[in-house]
Order: structure tokens, then sequence, then C-alpha cells
């Protein structure tokens, strides 16, 4: 039997594998998670909204019915492209086939450093970290007696302005304001600052310019102070460095680049700034024709437009999907010893954007029409409860957001892990 071996069990991954069911083949799915992972929902997890469970299923569930998968739970530490093997924890593993889905993670742009005090938003363990430093800012400006202090535990800085920036700070900004402010006694959490800072003209600048400039409305009547054409120099414990101001702030969230997970260097093939590989319109790897890179691993580009293929979703889907069919056909034409068909190119079909600021806010771009406010977040709700991958996940999350829209309550509002408040003064209650 043939085997083909997909490394990475996120949306290219499941799309890639879910495409070659009941094929007579042997197909190895490793991931050094046993869980499949809705990203666009991880800021929710952050905020409180959501627990990590609602948009996370194992990936052996998700396979249990397709008996041509086994489920790998291991690190690909190299690649050999030569020899047509893996490696995990030094032991090969041979491929025919090989499909490379390993996503992306932060980039500091060479201050890695940051990455201690402002931590980015890529995996469950990221959002539960953000999680509990938001949530326990707010109970260290509960017994914070300095006013300097408090100040500070009470300013939250996002850095990086496109959807999930915009997400976790409209996010924060309406906890702070609206759905916590009874819980407390000695603060008014409503008067913390969420501060948004974007090194270009505009937020969500992958949008049009309108859609822009309505999230920009969105966001600052909600309260977030949206700082444009502005650089972070410096991340400190105590704040940012802004241009020439710093800014005190305890909690400093990164969301201004990614790239591609390191697992690419070890190809040695051609990669982009990003650490993306710079594959063929095919998506297959140059002179590596059974080996093929897609989603944020892949600097691939669109066949029909020419443009690059953006680091979504629905690029990781469509690119999965279709690298499963170029390797369906090919194993159906090996098999009747035929000349296999032409493989084509990957053509993107951009299905539009969205992404939301708050409670009946958003944006979304859809087919060149433009929607703002109520609309747009009904439709964004929709489509993410739609693309969640099982059952279940659609029926949490759904009765969640249902919960939070009428009666203002986030229930995952938990503080896990180390739970230390730092003040300067013992608190005062008289």
């Amino acid at each position: 039997m043939k085997r083909i071996l997909i490394i990475g069990g996120g949306f290219g991954g499941v799309a890639a594998a879910k495409e070659l069911r009941g094929l007579p083949v042997e197909i190895g799915l490793v991931d050094r998670r046993n869980y499949h992972l809705f990203q666009p929902l991880l800021y929710q997890v952050a905020t409180a909204a959501l627990n990590p469970s609602d948009i996370a299923s194992p990936i052996r569930k998700i396979f249990r019915h397709q008996k041509n998968v086994s489920v790998v739970l291991g690190t690909v530490e190299k690649i050999d492209l030569q020899q047509q093997r893996i490696f995990i924890e030094d032991q090969p593993i041979p491929y025919d086939y090989l499909v490379l889905a390993a996503g992306a993670t932060h980039s500091y742009f060479g201050n890695e450093q940051w990455g201690k005090d402002a931590p980015g938003l890529k995996t469950i363990e990221d959002a539960t970290e953000i999680r509990r430093r938001f949530l326990l800012a707010f109970e260290s400006a509960e017994i914070e007696t300095d006013p300097d202090a408090r100040r500070a535990s009470l300013t939250f800085v996002v850095v990086g302005a496109g959807p999930t920036g915009c997400e976790l700070a409209g996010a924060m900004a309406e906890v702070a304001r609206n759905t916590i402010p009874a819980d407390f006694r000695h603060v008014d959490t409503a008067t913390a600052r969420v501060i948004l800072i974007q090194g270009g003209p505009r937020v969500l600048e992958a949008f049009p310019e309108e859609s822009s400039l309505s999230a920009q409305r969105q966001l600052e009547a909600i309260g977030v102070e949206i700082i444009l054409n502005q650089r972070v120099t410096e991340v400190r414990s105590d704040g940012v460095m802004c241009g020439e101001t710093f800014i005190a702030a305890h909690n400093v969230f990164w969301a201004a680049g990614v790239k591609a997970s390191s697992i690419g260097e070890t190809l040695g093939v051609p990669l982009d700034r990003s650490g993306r590989v710079k594959v063929n319109p095919d998506l297959s790897i140059p002179s590596y024709p059974n080996a093929f890179v897609i989603g944020d691993q892949a600097a691939a580009v669109d066949g029909k437009t020419g443009k690059p293929v953006p680091g979504v979703a629905q690029g990781a889907l469509q690119g999965g999907s279709f690298v499963g069919k170029i390797i369906r056909r090919e194993l159906k034409a090996n098999e009747k010893e035929e000349q296999a068909p032409d493989r084509g190119v990957f053509n993107y079909f951009d299905k539009g954007n969205l992404a939301t600021i708050g409670r009946n806010k958003a944006v979304a771009e859809i087919f060149g029409c433009k929607l703002a406010g109520f609309p747009a977040w009904v439709i964004w709700a929709v489509v993410h409860i739609l693309f969640l991958v099982n059952f279940r996940s659609r029926l949490a999350v759904g009765f969640g957001w249902a919960w939070t829209y009428f009666f203002g309550d986030r229930g995952a509002r938990l503080i896990t892990g180390k739970s230390e408040v730092q003040i300067k003064r013992p608190p005062n209650f008289d």
C-alpha cells in the first residue's frame, strides 16, 4: 500500500486526509497535539467567552470512521526530501506522498525576547495564558492602593490591528465595561484602557478601506484607543515604547506578525522572509513532485490572479482539498497503469473577509458586498459555527454565544495556572 504522510492536524491537514477517504492507502496524520483547533475563535477563549474544549476536537475522533487514517502523536524533527522520509524522535518514517501543513507561529521580527512579556495567540496554551493575565489584572487593581500601579494594571496594549488584534481588543473592552463592573467593589473596571497599536495607516489593512474605517469607528465606540502609523520598538514588563512614547502597561498582547513553522527550515529548499516554502503552482515543492506544502506553511500564489494566497482558514481548506484530489487521481491512474492526469494549478476562491468587533459589531466583505454592524455580526457568527469541526462544538459555541448575548455573562472567567498578583502596598478596605 502507498503511504501518505500528513504533517499537521489543522484545517489543511484535516481537509487533505478527508479528501483521501475510501482509498486503499495508508495515511499517517502526525501532530504534536492530539486535537484539531479552530484558531479563529481562540480570542474568545482568551477573553473568557468560551472554554478550550468548545473550539478543539480530538483528531482521533474526527477520523474514527475513516479506516485508512492512523493518527500519530509526535513532533517531526526534520524532513529528508531526497530519501522520502520524516524523522520523529530520530526514528525515520518513509512516505510515498508528503503533505506538509504544520502552520505558523508568532513573529516578533527578530525580538524573540519580547515573547515573555507579550504573548501571542496561536495555541490553547497562549489563549489560557492571556486569559490568566487579563483576569489577574482586575484582581490586582482591586487591591492595589497606588494610583499609578492601578492605572498600569488596568492598561491593556494589543500590538497589531489585523483580525486577531481587533477582535481581541474589542472583546477586552466589552468585558471591562459591560461584563464585570458589578463583580468588583473597590475598582471601576470600566476605567480600563485598551490600546490597539498598528504600524500601518489603518486597522484591518487586508479589508477594503471602507470596512477598515467602519471597524475603527466601531472599536472607538466601545472605548478602544487606536494608535496608527506607530511601531512598537521595545516591550518590557512595565510597558511598551511606541515610537517616542512610553506606555505604562502591565499587560501587552502580540498580534502583529506570524512566521511559518520551523520544520520548513529542514527541507533545504527556498523559503520566503516569513519562513514559508516557495511552492509550484500545484502546491508541490520544486524538484519534489510528491511533496506538497499547504496553508500557512506555503508561499502560494493564486493561479488566476497571481496574488499571494492569504494565510486564512479558507486558504488551508482549499489547499488541502486540492492536494488530496491530485493524490487521489494519481493513485487511481497508477492502479490502472495509466498516465497520470495533468495536475493543473491551485486557484484560490476568495469567499470574503469577516472580523468581529464586539456584540452586534463586525465588518464583512463578501463577494464585493460590504456590510457592517449587526448584519455583519450575524454572518460572522453563522459562518464560524458552521465551520466548527463537529456538532458538539457547534452546539456548545452557539449556546455560549446566546447566553453571553442575552445575559451579558462570560462563564469561562477562570484563572488557571500561576495566580499571584503583585501590589506595592497592602490593601486597605476601610
